[in-house]
């Protein structure tokens, strides 16, 4: 499906959505081609990763957090895989306003609202959970060869509390399986930004932290920072938002995009000998 070399963690730009395999996806999920728009590089970022790594076929069996009603759940089960599709209690979405704005999947229906896979395959593959991100259910441990989550782990309360998902989102996956996440991200300070609230925007500083913290456990992660320097990706649209050139918003006081992480599980770093010993 691609000529291109195997994706890593990137930051949303009009290069890589404009890319013949992105538009297949974006074209596969009913999207509209050619739309400069953040959302579809993110669900096409997703479905590339998890293509190129083989996780889009029978045999799979993957994760999803915070599913609302995208389109992924019902595409993945299409092409084979098994999902577990989860999204928060009812009732706490409904707090957050999610419910109200479409952001909340409550069933199958919810889920398949474009149609992407027939009604009885569907039930078949797809097993749909309520789960809390800050709080994975520990029967998701070592069960799933995927995971993934778009735009959601900036809404669980802080910068910190979605490091500390993806961390342990890296717990359900077995070995040699692969986590998809993407989140906000600052491009206009490193230094200043939202650090906690109901959506927080993430700064390269605070990636490279969390991609530290995930290489010390043993996980396999690159990334690419650059932002793209064509008229789309310079585009800022403000509030209201018009979503005609959506690659790059304002969001309070800066600027933010989408980034995409691509993690591979390895197994934990063992202690080191002397520290073993040590500790008898």
């Amino acid at each position: 499906m691609s000529s291109y070399p195997p994706l890593r963690s990137a930051v949303c730009t009009e290069a890589t959505l404009m890319r013949p395999d992105f538009q297949e996806w974006v074209q596969r999920l009913k999207e509209h081609r050619e739309h400069r728009h953040r959302k579809p590089w993110e669900w096409a970022f997703i479905c590339q990763a998890l293509f190129e790594r083989d996780m889009l076929r029978s045999g799979r069996k993957g994760l999803g957090f915070a599913v609302g009603q995208e389109p992924m759940t019902a595409l993945f089960a299409s092409s084979g895989a098994n999902i577990v599709a989860t999204d928060l209690f009812t009732d706490a979405s409904a707090a957050k306003g999610w419910v109200e704005t479409g952001q909340h999947a409550s069933g199958y229906e919810a889920i398949n609202l474009r149609g992407l896979c027939d009604e009885a395959v569907l039930r078949e593959r797809v097993e749909f959970r309520f789960a809390d991100m800050n709080h994975i259910p520990e029967d998701f441990h070592g069960q799933f060869d995927f995971v993934w989550s778009a735009c959601a782990f900036e809404h669980l309360g802080s910068l910190e509390l979605g490091k500390q998902f993806v961390v342990n989102s890296m717990k359900c996956l077995r070995a040699g399986g692969v986590a998809v996440h993407t989140t906000e991200f600052n491009v206009s300070s490193n230094w200043n930004t939202v650090k906690e609230g109901d959506t927080v925007l993430y700064r390269r500083r605070d990636i490279d932290d969390l991609l530290r913290r995930l290489r010390r456990q043993g996980h396999a992660a690159d990334i690419d920072y650059d932002i793209g320097n064509s008229v789309a990706d310079g585009t800022i649209d403000l509030p209201p938002y018009k979503h005609t050139v959506h690659m790059k918003l304002r969001i309070g006081d800066f600027v933010s995009t989408s980034i995409g992480l691509i993690i591979s599980k390895g197994a934990s770093l063992r202690r080191p000998a002397w520290r073993t010993w040590f500790a008898r």
